[in-house]
């Protein structure tokens, strides 16, 4: 995308929809202690059962963390019960599924966002945007994480793999989006650290497509697929608002 084109673009939009882990939070901070409490789960506390399903859905044994792209990394529960379950874990879907989203909610209530994404959020607010987030997260995990920092009265949409309107990187999360708020898909921007948040938001026709490197991915990962690849979300008002 040229200078041009982008100025063009970010005129345009009018409302954000954010991606959670590792866009509004430390992926790494909230999920790298729970995903092995949720592996040992699945392996009903069996050590090599545990490793085993974490190399599986995306560990990499070098850092400790998920690969970029990787089920860890970019899944949702469902897709992760179901990928442990193939893999030997011993439970109904169903089961399992239920027990890691109890889990993961349970985690969200303490976790904290990354520095800036507070006056960030603000700002945008003040300039008359309307503000979603957008999960493979549970949508209560996703609420609980926004009640817990005081950012729930700021959002105006919230939806996570189970709200109804489909998993990343389908394009019904924009779209349900833009329904709320009485927008066309091409005014909205979407901003994630992975490549389930850019092809969704390329899916969905979005304005504008924003990639962070807070999360899982790397600028390589991202820049040749996003409109724009950002340090931080804490750094969107700058690139709307800033001339130039």
């Amino acid at each position: 995308m040229t200078s041009e084109d982008l100025l063009t673009r970010k005129t345009e939009i009018e409302a954000i929809l954010f991606d959670k882990d590792g866009t509004l939070l430390d992926f790494d901070a909230a999920w790298g202690p729970v995903y092995r409490q949720a592996a040992s789960i699945a392996a009903r506390g069996v050590s090599s059962d545990t490793e085993r399903f974490l190399l599986a859905s995306g560990l990499d044994p070098a850092t400790g963390k998920p690969a970029a792209g990787s089920l860890l990394a970019a899944g949702n529960t469902e897709e992760i019960a179901q990928a442990w379950i193939a893999d030997g874990a011993r439970y109904a879907l169903e089961e399992l599924t239920a027990d890691l989203d109890r889990l993961f909610i349970e985690r969200m209530h303490d976790a904290a966002p990354l520095p800036g994404i507070r006056e960030a959020v603000e700002t945008l607010l003040a300039r008359g945007l309307r503000l979603g987030v957008a999960s493979s997260d549970s949508e209560a995990a996703i609420r609980a994480f926004l009640a817990g920092t005081g950012l729930a009265p700021k959002f105006a949409f919230v939806t996570g793999y189970d709200t109804g309107h489909g998993p990343k990187p389908e394009p019904g999360m924009v779209h349900g989006f833009a329904e709320a708020v009485g927008l066309p898909p091409s005014g909205i921007a979407v901003i994630g650290d992975n490549m389930h948040d850019i092809d969704m938001a390329r899916a969905a026709g979005a304005g504008l497509t924003i990639g962070v490197l807070t999360g899982t991915s790397l600028r390589k990962d991202l820049e040749p697929h996003a409109d724009v690849v950002l340090e931080s979300a804490a750094d969107l008002p700058a690139l709307l608002f800033d001339p130039g």
